[in-house]
């Protein structure tokens, strides 16, 4: 059995909390969803609940937006031989594989309609068959799925079946984004370290430590994974300081309000004349424009303009 401060990094009160709902439920045999942002940890929260049971079988994990739909019902469930152009012997799926252990459905939001309906049966009547096959194979697992997506909106728009969902949002689970605990990067830059044994620890003084902190994290947890790699590789042997952070680790400086107003420009100014605007001289054009740097997209937003 683990320990949860093994596996859940973090000592901010979201975070205490939800340890607590893990050990709540892990002892259970409860379904349970997990919801939470792209890159917040979702599958470490599987793990988790995993682990504190007492469930002797592994913890088997799908992707369920990773597989294409049409391979993806013989990796849940399996395939006798010659059930499909190259079946060229029986597989067992992962509903077999975690037999009396957890099967873990990431990206539930993303399953077809028709595997979703086999997936209940599963959950109700807990026997799987096989692509192929007729016998009814005995199967006991703890489920446990995850999604960044809104399941009742994909129920309203007839993409998700209501009776599943009910059947695996016994328990949810929201995990929180990382800018709403900020105060856990400290520690999250030692666990990350340790798992990257081969790259050099990087050494953030306290202004580099508060700069992280004051960003807005898009890719939670996972991007800054990715921040501390970049900064072992730059920086091996010296102090990271805010200036260091700001301009060569970060893709994105978010303003705080206070430095909104900074980003007010006046469109005769920095823009365009007027006359270049077609504007009317008694207008008064500002813009609010955000530079927005996320996976390489580049996106101007313009807010306001207002007639005076």
């Amino acid at each position: 059995m683990g320990n949860i401060d093994d596996i859940i990094v973090g000592k901010s009160a979201v975070i205490e909390e939800l340890k607590k709902l893990i050990y709540a439920v892990a002892k259970t045999p409860t379904a349970v969803l997990v919801q939470g942002e792209t890159g917040t940890g979702k599958e470490v929260i599987s793990r988790a609940i995993h682990e504190l049971s007492e469930r002797k079988g592994k913890l088997i994990s799908v992707n369920c937006a990773a597989i294409p739909s049409e391979l993806l019902e013989s990796e849940l469930f399996g395939h006798e031989k010659g059930s499909f152009t190259g079946a060229e012997k029986t597989r067992a799926g992962r509903f077999e594989q975690a037999d009396g252990g957890t099967l873990f459905l990431d990206e539930i939001g993303d399953m077809p309609m028709p595997l979703q309906s086999k997936l209940l049966r599963a959950l109700e009547q807990r026997t799987i068959q096989r692509v192929g096959g007729s016998d009814e194979i005995e199967v006991d697992f703890r489920l446990v799925c995850a999604t960044h997506q809104n399941i009742e909106s994909k129920i309203d728009e007839g993409l998700f079946r209501s009776d599943l969902f009910y059947r695996i949002n016994v328990f949810p689970v929201q995990v929180p984004p990382l800018a709403s605990r900020a105060v856990d990067i400290p520690d999250l830059v030692e666990a990350i370290s340790a798992q990257t044994q081969s790259l050099a620890k990087p050494n953030f003084d306290e202004t580099g430590f508060m700069e992280l902190s004051k960003y807005s994290w898009p890719g939670n947890v996972r991007e800054l994974r990715n921040v501390i790699e970049r900064a072992s590789v730059l920086f091996p042997d010296s102090k990271i300081n805010s200036k260091n952070v700001r301009e060569n680790l970060l893709r994105l400086k978010v303003p705080d309000r206070a430095d909104e107003q900074e980003l007010l420009w006046d469109a005769t100014a920095d823009l365009a004349t007027e006359e270049e605007l077609q504007l009317p001289q008694r207008w008064k054009s500002q813009f609010l424009i955000h530079l927005i740097i996320n996976n390489g997209s580049t996106i101007l937003i313009l807010l306001t303009l207002e007639d005076t």
